[in-house]
């Protein structure tokens, strides 16, 4: 009888769904109609596998799943934009500028 045992810990699991092909087609759309576009590689969490998050040159972004960082810089190679790692570099400044705007003015986006 095992009441005070204590369970065997098991490796996070991800509740988050794999990338899809979808996610990757609305990011080259998303590089094919804004101009200056770079790539972050966001690490994998508990709650999320790996993103990639793509920041135009006016801070507009967006971000989707990728299946890991390897695939992420694979992707940014073949649409030749330059990609980062989010955790060294950071977000660019343009980037919360843009998320400034859209929560005073609305409207406009």
């Amino acid at each position: 009888m095992g009441l005070f045992r204590r369970r065997k810990r098991t490796d996070a699991v991800s509740r988050d769904r794999v990338a899809q092909r979808a996610d990757l087609d609305h990011l080259e759309n998303f590089v094919r109609t804004r101009r200056g576009v770079e790539a972050y590689i966001e690490p994998r969490t508990t709650v999320t596998e790996t993103t990639i998050m793509l920041i135009a040159d006016d801070g507009e972004w967006t971000r989707r799943r990728v299946g890991s960082p390897e695939e992420a810089r694979h992707f940014a190679h073949k649409l030749a934009i330059p990609i980062y790692d989010v955790r060294l570099m950071g977000y660019p400044q343009r980037m919360r500028d843009y998320n400034e705007r859209r929560k005073r003015r609305p409207e406009l986006f």
